[in-house]
């Protein structure tokens, strides 16, 4: 028996192989795990038998990724309230400090972040804009997550209290979640975040059908290869796994973005209630989450809709071509591939926002009012080949101004997270209507501010050290 990475995964019933990838897997990956309150500790080894010994001990803190499947069984019928989750992911020049060879080979993974080729594939700021504990090389992440601060904090503590004086932290980051007013997730913009995720476990996949209207036209099952490695340095890389974590800082320009929904609303001449049109339009959703293909207004729907294509909106005359979810997932209408291969090139996403603001993100306040930075997305996706999800997703779909393929049109970056020379973009005066208007480019209002390709190994491996 071995692990089928072909399909999705039935956690509650697995056996055999698959049972013990699940008891030596770590947790967020498969599912994400509760991170309200996260520590991204950033670390760099200076002797390689104590950062050994460091990893050995971390792992009496951790958890597997069936302990944590349990543990969401546990507390939905009442019972238990869950663990602090704490996750390590280690780069190639981390490997090699520690005198590990046969590690994942993934040629991003290899080449990191801070290469240049990477930035220059990826349109990334110098290396010299990051923050300082980004400008060095990394060896390692520990990331420290729970619903509470207490809990996430005394986890931290004890974490910090394994570190032997040769392993420096570089930088930490503190990930803070935010909600709206339904106590749904959002980040600093004000959007409800972290839907459209490809789903690996098959019960995931059959709570989500439950909830459509019986019509299910978007199929959210990804599977098990798309975000899985064998970790070909643990004892058994037949059930021992991992995956690949992209981690990225994005600061946002929160006025910024605001000043430009507000713009746009002018150029188009929108007024009242359709003025929210815009942002939607940017996002191609609306705050509250309703994608825009659907709907010209927030909805009712909690949680809101995953299930739709844009099949119904050829000529993006309700959502833009350049929105920002039809750019980074477009649902089978991209042009350049089948849909089936389009598929391949998602991510689970398991970012949490940083950063205190003085403003209420839910409140209708002016822009001028919003914070133009120290706020921002802590983004974080598992990826099994790098360089055809997340490398694919930023280089080919958001910062280029040819995609979605469509003829006669120039769809434009990705107006949220496209890096790059940007240019007016046309869109629709009434949603659904075919008078279009040509309006500014989007400003630029993410940046990175570091970042760097991290390998999460399986549980076995890090014993084993």
């Amino acid at each position: 028996m071995s692990v089928d990475l072909s399909t999705t995964l039935s956690w509650t019933t697995a056996t055999g192989d698959a049972e013990t990838m699940l008891g030596e897997l770590q947790p967020n990956i498969l599912k994400a795990h509760v991170r309200d309150h996260l520590s991204a500790l950033f670390l760099a080894f200076g002797d390689a038998a104590q950062a050994r010994a460091f990893l050995v001990a971390l792992t009496g803190k951790m958890k597997s990724a069936r302990t944590h499947l349990d543990e969401v069984g546990a507390f939905k019928t009442g019972v238990g309230a869950g663990t602090p989750y704490v996750g390590a992911g280690l780069t190639a020049a981390g490997y090699r400090a520690l005198g590990v060879e046969n590690f994942p080979q993934d040629e991003a993974f290899l080449r990191g972040m801070a290469a240049p080729a990477t930035r220059q594939k990826l349109a990334d700021p110098p290396r010299s804009t990051f923050d300082p504990g980004y400008r060095g090389e990394i060896h390692a992440v520990v990331l420290i997550g729970d619903a509470t601060d207490k809990a996430m904090t005394a986890r931290r503590n004890e974490v910090l209290g394994l570190l032997p004086d040769s392993v420096t932290v570089l930088a930490e980051e503190t990930g803070l979640g935010r909600v709206n007013a339904r106590g749904e997730g959002i980040e600093h913009f004000g959007y409800v975040d972290g839907r459209s995720q490809p789903l690996f476990l098959t019960e995931d996949v059959d709570a989500e059908k439950n909830n459509t209207d019986g019509i299910n036209v978007w199929n959210p099952a990804a599977p098990l290869s798309q975000v899985l490695v064998p970790d070909t340095a643990a004892p058994d890389p037949a059930v021992h796994f991992g995956s690949y974590l992209v981690f990225r800082k994005l600061e946002q320009n929160v006025r910024r973005f605001k000043q430009a929904e507000a713009d746009l609303a002018d150029t188009l001449g929108l007024t009242g209630e359709d003025r929210e049109r815009a942002g939607a339009m940017i996002v191609g959703r609306f705050e509250d989450g309703t994608p825009l293909t659907t709907q010209r207004e927030d909805g009712a729907e909690s949680p809101v809709s995953n299930n739709f294509t844009y099949e119904s909106d050829r000529a993006a005359l309700k959502c833009p071509f350049q929105a920002h979810i039809r750019k980074t997932n477009p649902r089978g209408s991209g042009g350049a591939e089948e849909p089936p291969a389009e598929r391949l090139h998602l991510m689970a996403r398991r970012g949490v926002t940083y950063g205190e603001r003085p403003d209420d993100p839910n409140a209708d306040l002016p822009p001028a009012a919003r914070p133009s930075g120290g706020v921002g997305l802590l983004f974080m996706a598992f990826n099994s080949v790098l360089d055809n999800q997340f490398e694919f997703t930023q280089a080919v779909w958001a910062d280029n101004p040819g995609f979605p393929i469509v003829e006669d049109v120039t769809p434009g970056l990705d107006p949220v997270i496209g890096q790059g020379e940007r240019a007016a973009s046309d869109y629709a005066v009434d949603w659904g209507g075919s008078a279009r208007r040509t309006a500014d480019p989007v400003p630029q209002a993410v940046t990175l501010r570091g970042g760097e390709y991290f390998f999460v190994p399986s549980l076995a491996f890090l014993r084993a050290l």
